[in-house]
């Protein structure tokens, strides 16, 4: 990577690690929870959520998820446990039904009854554990990476930093259509598919710049899509 296209990335990065743009992002949900002082149990569950309804706009994004904790009186945790949960066929958001969302709920309160945190799990196992997919190494898991991003990063600017026992040096990057056609265009992954390895790829020429903060680059893709 040249000097010139570090000196943008970091340039990208350093404007939109900012909460100006992420007002109206999923992220804002279990961070309304954290700034509420919220069980961490709470935030989780907000963020698993919210990760989960992050495809489509945002004001739909934000409707719904807004609906789904409105559903939960605020209280993800103690809806999570107490095990009533909505379970019918209605779509929650876009395609996601009721039903998924309530089992998503018995799989947390399974693995809440013996744990105190998600920080445990990797990505993987948040995948089949929690939203309950099936098994797949090759899997980019946009969504599971971008809230593992939203626990762990710990600048105090977007990211919660909640997750104090990972590494955010660990951390890959949130890879969906938009991320890769970015890092395409700016030739950090010469790779056709969407995959884990591409994902990999990107997040390792991240890591030129910041070794111990390679997620920090998808502010500065987010940035890039909107300056170019």
């Amino acid at each position: 990577m040249d000097a010139l296209l570090k000196d943008r990335l970091r340039q990208w990065a350093d404007t939109y690690n900012n909460p100006e743009y992420f007002r109206e992002d999923p992220i804002a949900f279990p961070r309304e929870f954290a700034s509420r002082g919220a069980d961490l149990r709470d935030i989780e569950i907000a963020a698993v959520f919210a990760a989960h309804f992050a495809w489509g706009r945002r004001s739909m994004i934000v409707r719904d998820c807004t609906r789904l904790f409105d559903e939960m009186e605020w209280r993800p945790y103690d809806y999570v446990m107490k095990g009533c949960w909505r379970c019918d066929a209605a779509s929650a958001h876009r395609t996601v039904r009721w039903s998924e969302v309530a089992s998503i709920c018995a799989r947390l309160k399974g693995y809440y009854s013996g744990h105190d945190s998600l920080e445990g799990l990797d990505a993987g196992q948040i995948r089949t554990g929690v939203y309950g997919q099936k098994e797949d190494r090759n899997a980019a898991n946009k969504k599971i990476n971008m809230m593992r991003r939203w626990m762990v990063r710990r600048d105090g600017k977007v990211d919660l930093g909640l997750w104090k026992s990972t590494n955010p040096a660990t951390l890959v990057i949130p890879l969906d259509v938009h991320v890769y056609q970015e890092a395409e265009a700016l030739g950090l992954t010469d790779r056709r598919q969407k995959d884990l390895r591409t994902a990999l790829q990107i997040t390792d020429a991240f890591r030129e710049i910041w070794p111990q903060d390679p997620c920090l680059g998808d502010f500065a893709l987010f940035g890039y899509g909107i300056n170019k």
